[in-house]
């Protein structure tokens, strides 16, 4: 267990969940960074790494008081009781392209100190993986309830940066997000309710950025002027939906099909939020996108700009003040329970910074993300040169079978280095 060099402040003993941290799901935000092992060896033996990761973990958690805390019951506080963090060493019997090579995310989960849907009190977890090549993988899990992706990732900076020798003092913190979307009653309210009870598969497809560039060109045939034409994101978004629809389908199938979206609330609150600003700062997002005739959508683009646009200061206002708390309303889970209406959620950590983790041995030659445990949930992420997109597809065993099946998707899917 790693605790802070110092011990918090009676004052911020207690820290307090925001409105959308209470209606987060229990999770774990996972991901493994992988370094080479002649870049790690050439600066210090893997003790020594180990040993200095620890060192400079325990700096940084006196700055981020909850993350060496715990998660107490009552979906309101987590006690900064300075208990520390789980720090896991572990040696691995294969290699790094073992887990690196493969369109498989099951390895990866082998990474993390927890399943990404296991229920633990602990708001951060390390496994610091040691391969039989000698490269090394750290995993990090920190628990959704405190944190969306941006935050885990200026955590992940700040710590490499104390790692290689910066002044911990220089860290920037900003842990506002109860003042700015205080809490509510939600007496009864469970938000581990939608963790998926299914077995999930998932698996890593890689679009390469000419193939991204050409899925934009197809979806902008039918932008109407004035319109912008869809991004990488809405473009690979679209495609990997309609070949979902189109692998799954049910003749004579009426399902309604909702496409939902997670919007990064920072830019758009006023004043903006700096990139720092820690907690959970994202909101969700629901289309309903409709094929033509040739199975072929036009709309999505345009539905998710008309979403956002909708998501100014005026909006945030009423999120915070309003007594409605539940994005996705009763009516609609139970069309989702019963098979009436198909979600199908996209996450994009496009852009997102990922590959500025140096501990001071370099960037990571590889980040992974493991396993999904939400039925049609896909993740976005650059891949890290190149300018393509790695398309994390997390589905039933029967519809992954049916989705790899199809020979439109891999007709554009990036068939090198994986298997």
């Amino acid at each position: 267990m790693v605790k802070p060099s110092s011990p918090t402040p009676h004052h911020l003993r207690h820290y307090n969940l925001s409105f959308i941290d209470q209606i987060t799901a229990q999770i774990n935000g996972s991901l493994v960074y992988f370094f080479d092992a002649d870049d790690v060896a050439n600066k210090l033996n893997i003790n020594e790494a180990s040993n200095l990761l620890k060192k400079s973990l325990s700096q940084v958690l006196s700055l981020f008081c909850p993350l060496a805390g715990r998660l107490l019951n009552d979906n309101l506080t987590v006690d900064c009781n300075d208990e520390g963090v789980p720090f896991i060493e572990t040696r691995i019997n294969f290699s790094v392209s073992h887990v690196t090579d493969s369109s498989s995310t099951d390895d990866v989960c082998k990474l993390l100190p927890y399943d990404m849907d296991e229920v633990v009190d602990t708001v951060l977890g390390v496994q610091f993986n040691v391969f039989d090549c000698g490269g090394i993988a750290i995993g990090v899990c920190i628990s959704h309830k405190v944190a969306d992706a941006m935050s885990d990732l200026q955590f992940m900076k700040n710590w490499a940066a104390v790692t290689r020798g910066e002044p911990a003092e220089q860290i920037r913190i900003h842990f506002q997000s109860s003042s700015l979307f205080p809490p509510k009653d939600m007496l009864g309210f469970d938000p581990n309710l939608y963790i998926g009870k299914q077995k999930i598969v998932g698996k890593r497809f890689v679009f390469e950025a000419s193939v991204i560039e050409s899925l934009r060109t197809k979806y902008s045939k039918n932008v109407l002027e004035g319109q912008k034409p869809p991004t990488r994101v809405v473009a690979l978004s679209t495609f990997l939906w309609t070949r979902f629809v189109a692998a799954t389908k049910k003749e004579g199938s009426k399902q309604i099909h909702l496409v939902g979206w997670t919007a990064n609330l920072r830019p758009r609150m006023e004043p903006p939020l700096p990139e720092y600003a820690f907690g959970n700062y994202y909101w969700y997002l629901q289309t309903f996108p409709m094929l033509d005739e040739q199975g072929e959508c036009n709309d999505l683009g345009r539905l998710l700009g008309r979403e956002l646009s909708k998501i100014d200061k005026d909006f945030v206002v009423k999120i915070r003040e309003s007594e409605e708390w539940n994005p996705i309303s009763e009516e609609m889970v139970r069309e989702i329970e019963k098979g009436e209406m198909v979600l199908f959620s996209v996450t994009s950590l496009c852009r997102f910074p990922m590959y500025e983790v140096d501990f001071g041995w370099g960037n990571p030659t590889m980040a992974l993300l493991p396993t999904w445990k939400f039925k049609n949930m896909v993740c976005l992420k650059d891949t890290k040169s190149g300018g393509g997109i790695e398309a994390y597809v997390n589905l039933t065993g029967d519809d992954m079978a049916k989705f790899e099946r199809d020979e439109e998707l891999f007709a554009y899917v990036s068939t090198t280095g994986l298997q």
